[in-house]
């Protein structure tokens, strides 16, 4: 189970994603070369990625918008009205989008919980998919994508836009060179402040919006504003909290930097509510702190902190990584900026905040859809690389729930001796909305 393409691979073959892209055939697809997009998901990610193709003028066309909330489609479709000049049809309904075979490509940029049943759904139709961080919401989902993708063919990209950064490429070309030396250790950190809401009673759901629709698999419960948009992140039953919200970002990174192509075999996590507890915490589901440590067969060693009631971030990122080699470190952070330092901290190369792309968004839609014309399933961020990074947020949280030293099976995907930990490498689906009949 190794990454489709390795970060030495990777990085001494390309210095941005720009390149590998422009190096693919350019296979038609669509009406004269157009990919006939659908969005599934108008909020902020998903308009977010929707003014990318826009401004980086692919020769694309929006062909559906879906959302269970009419306001979020009205609002994205006044920002399609300059790209093109049919209205893409309305629905909030994902499954009309999966029965019209002339759609190519689905976005995903719903709640977590959606992601998969979406996902595997557009993926047995015969479209390729962008999915947004993480495209799993537990852990036993990424297989089933990355197996999925595999038997149709299909081309899937998640949203880990630094994947495709000039910046990662810059300070990977370091990496591989030997600037540091041979890398043993690396750190993810995701340190904010992000405070609590006041716990609010449940009321009626707005008559534009869908409710059941957008609970989904999830279990029924009644509409509460700090559940639904843009809240929902820190409840189990749609979100992953921080550690699966910005710090799969980072996680990501840390992995691609530290080298590891395949799952840890022993993961230990801890932490808690120090500084929201009581009444100040609020309803949130997830820890105001957390550190979990990955350990690998090979002796590599994965480190992950979140901390949510910080003003400040580690060596000035509240977003960031540092690698640890035999001769040096490197900070790297999502923001665009990377350091080297040597013994005694004495400086080396560096790429300061703002001077490069920051976090590659326009570069990582290029490298997907020239891959959906040359059907070249090793995106930068393609189903396997996107499972395994997920599966250390699923690990993580796994391990902090069960409040365990967890040994883990690479290769079988389960743990060893604690029946606890595997139920929750997946979870109940509300019927209808489960996942769909695998082909």
């Amino acid at each position: 189970m190794n990454d489709s393409v390795s970060r030495r691979d990777f990085l001494t073959t390309s210095t941005a994603a720009a390149t590998v892209a422009a190096a693919r055939p350019a296979n038609a697809g669509g009406v004269n070369g157009r990919i006939n997009l659908a969005l599934i998901g108008c909020g902020g990610m998903g308009h977010g990625h929707l003014k990318s193709v826009i401004s980086a003028k692919h020769n694309a066309h929006f062909s559906w918008l879906c959302d269970i909330d009419r306001t979020q489609i009205d609002r994205v479709t006044q920002s399609i009205g300059s790209f093109q000049k049919t209205p893409p049809k309305r629905t909030s309904r994902f499954e009309d989008i999966v029965a019209d075979k002339s759609v190519d490509v689905v976005i995903i940029a719903t709640p977590h919980h959606w992601h998969a049943p979406i996902a595997l759904a557009a993926i047995q139709s015969g479209k390729d998919i962008y999915v947004e961080k993480p495209m799993s919401h537990v852990f036993a989902e990424g297989r089933l994508i990355v197996e999925a993708a595999k038997k149709h063919n299909r081309v899937v990209q998640q949203g880990s836009q630094m994947r495709s950064s000039p910046v990662t490429a810059a300070a990977g070309k370091l990496l591989s060179d030997g600037i540091i030396g041979e890398i043993r250790v690396a750190k993810a950190w995701n340190v904010q402040q992000r405070g609590t809401r006041k716990v609010v009673p449940d009321t009626t759901s707005p008559t534009h919006v869908d409710y059941d629709r957008w609970l989904g698999p999830a279990p029924v419960r009644g509409f509460n504003v700090n559940r639904f948009h843009r809240n929902w992140r820190i409840y189990q039953d749609y979100g992953n909290g921080d550690i699966g919200d910005d710090g799969i970002h980072d996680l990501d990174m840390a992995r691609w930097g530290l080298g590891v192509s395949t799952h840890p075999s022993r993961i230990t996590a801890h932490g808690g509510d120090t500084f929201y507890r009581g009444a100040n915490k609020g309803d949130r589901e997830f820890p105001d702190n957390m550190m979990v440590a990955y350990e690998y067969a090979d002796g590599r060693v994965l480190i992950y902190e979140d901390r949510l009631f910080t003003p400040y971030g580690l060596h000035g990122y509240d977003s960031g990584n540092a690698f640890y080699g035999t001769k040096g470190y490197m900070i790297f952070s999502r923001r665009g900026a990377f350091n080297v330092y040597f013994r005694g901290d004495k400086p080396g190369p560096k790429e300061p905040p703002g001077t490069r792309t920051n976090r590659g968004h326009a570069d990582h839609w290029t490298d997907f859809l020239e891959a959906v014309r040359s059907r070249d399933p090793n995106t930068n961020a393609s189903a396997q690389i996107a499972h395994l990074s997920c599966g250390l947020v699923h690990l993580g949280e796994i391990a902090f729930r069960t409040r365990g030293a967890l040994n883990f099976d690479p290769q079988r995907e389960e743990f060893l001796n604690c029946p606890e930990a595997n139920e929750l490498l997946t979870k109940k689906y509300r019927e209808p909305y489960g996942l769909p009949a695998l082909t």
